[in-house]
């Protein structure tokens, strides 16, 4: 059997972000059904935020209802702070994204509070969703943003990323989200960084996030791939960024990554024919967003075997 390597699709949130176009619930739910159709189990559909500053989200409580009646789905929202979290736990979300940042400076930026408050608070998350009887039935992941630099601060260092990491271990993250919010990483780079995270990690899965800012999206997953990581973000038609962080631009394009994943021969579990199929009706949807991506327009390669 071929190795498995976990794809989320985080295009209905983070892909959403800075979109110029508004999409409707129903667009969203489509998209969302459409793409688990395609082999996707996991996939983040929303954010919890302060509607007057990301409204694009205002429709947070039903894409969770909704999303919560597909089969063979486990949707995942993402939070900035415990308000938005324990608004997450009142609508059974099923996964909580709390994110963070290993920038001091993009922390007080993105999510209004110091670190240490934020470790405090994703402490205090665990703890009340335990409190309510449900940690076999919510997981909660740590994103940390800028872990490979920051466009705000500069130079991140390592030793910081590992203490945040450490702690957050502790605390009972069910998985540890490793991005690269402003496309500083490099292979090289990468490889350090989650080798060192794996001698820490122990049971805890890390998951990797990468935006293709400088074009080195694709050359990090597969450095990220060889120390190990199985879990990946990714965003179809390569949209996305982060609104509080300067340059920051699109993820990797969720169907570019999946053709190279599969192209090494491990298996994501991802029908592509089905997913290109999706990324056209993006182009519809999107039409007043740049999107990107290869594949669309490439096509498979003859020698390609998605079976």
């Amino acid at each position: 059997m071929k190795n498995v390597i976990e794809i989320r699709e985080v295009g209905l949130r983070d892909g959403l972000q800075l979109s110029k176009t508004k999409l409707s619930t129903d667009i969203k739910i489509a998209w969302c059904k459409q793409q688990c159709k395609s082999g996707f189990k996991e996939i983040e559909v929303t954010s919890f935020v302060p509607p007057t500053i990301l409204p694009q989200f205002n429709d947070a409580p039903k894409i969770v209802c909704e999303a919560n009646k597909i089969k063979n789905l486990l949707p995942s929202v993402l939070v900035p702070n415990l308000k938005g979290a324990l608004i997450a736990l009142d609508n059974k979300s099923k996964k909580i994204n709390f994110v963070l940042s290993a920038s001091e400076m993009h922390n007080k930026s993105n999510v209004n509070a110091t670190i240490q408050k934020s470790l405090s608070m994703f402490n205090d998350l665990v703890v009340e969703r335990n409190n309510r009887g449900l940690k076999n039935n919510v997981q909660i992941s740590a994103s940390i943003a800028t872990s490979f630099g920051c466009s705000i601060q500069g130079k991140v260092e390592q030793g910081t990323l590992l203490d945040i990491c450490e702690k957050l271990i502790v605390m009972g993250a069910n998985e540890l989200n490793i991005a690269d919010t402003v496309g500083y990483a490099n292979p090289s780079q990468v490889k350090e960084i989650f080798k060192s995270l794996f001698q820490i990690s122990g049971n805890t899965p890390l998951a990797a996030h990468f935006h293709d800012t400088r074009g080195m999206g694709l050359a990090n997953v597969k450095s990220a791939i060889d120390q190990g990581v199985k879990r990946f973000d990714a965003s179809l038609g390569g949209l996305g960024g982060c609104p509080y962080a300067p340059g920051a631009t699109g993820n990797i394009a969720t169907e570019d990554c999946v053709y190279m994943i599969e192209s090494m021969g491990f298996d994501t579990g991802v029908d592509l024919i089905k997913l290109l199929n999706l990324r056209k009706s993006l182009s519809n949807w999107m039409n007043k967003d740049t999107l990107y991506g290869n594949l669309l327009n490439s096509g498979l390669a003859r020698t390609f075997n998605n079976d």
